[in-house]
């Protein structure tokens, strides 16, 4: 099993190096880390007295994993899930807040457990999570892959500016998708024809 540290360089290395993209409402990033999170953590690395686009410039590598793991792994508890969830929990954390535990408390009810779609893990959560776990461990796993996958999908639904996101100008999966089927058993991965089908209503 992955360590956590583990499991936060390989975010990292996923989220990729400084990106400031218009069209994405986290503004300036590095390796996943926003400025907008920067700001929040008073992050001024420059010493300059104020969090700007050169702070983020700034971060490095090793800053970010260790971000990650403190406010996104730690406190959050995910790693009071079962550990074979917690990697892809993890990762939709720092890709998406609170709404990663939202998309697995909205499972837990859609299974039948009386939980509440908050976005932050309790004891009451935690508890359906562990007993859905035991029921069938990896079906739980890519159930919750696919509505990472589904959630991503609806976001570009919503919002044509995102659609980059979810597919390539090839008309290929984007890195959304690709991100989420990472963490689904590949026999539940989108075949060619069925992404295609699923995006053709975006023209």
């Amino acid at each position: 099993m992955q360590s956590v540290k583990e499991i936060a360089t390989e975010i990292v290395a996923r989220e990729g190096g400084y990106v400031n993209d218009p069209d994405d409402p986290g503004g300036a990033t590095n390796f996943g880390v926003t400025i907008h999170t920067m700001r929040r953590l008073g992050l001024d690395l420059t010493g300059d007295g104020q969090v700007g686009v050169d702070d983020v410039r700034s971060l490095t590598q090793a800053q970010a994993v260790d971000i990650f793991i403190t406010h996104y792994f730690e406190r959050p508890l995910i790693g009071a899930l079962p550990a074979s969830l917690q990697a892809t929990v993890f990762d939709m954390y720092v890709n998406a807040g609170g709404n990663a535990v939202k998309i697995l408390q909205q499972l837990l009810r859609e299974m039948g457990f009386d939980v509440t779609v908050d976005g932050a893990l309790g004891p009451h959560s935690i508890k359906a999570v562990q007993r859905a776990m035991r029921k069938a461990p990896g079906a739980f796993v890519d159930a919750y892959g696919i509505a990472r996958r589904n959630y991503y999908f609806r976001l570009a639904d919503r919002r044509a500016a995102s659609r980059k996101y979810a597919r390539t100008r090839a008309g290929g999966k984007g890195g959304w998708i690709v991100r989420a089927e990472e963490f689904i058993t590949p026999q539940y991965h989108l075949s060619k024809s069925a992404f295609e089908k699923r995006v053709s209503a975006w023209g």
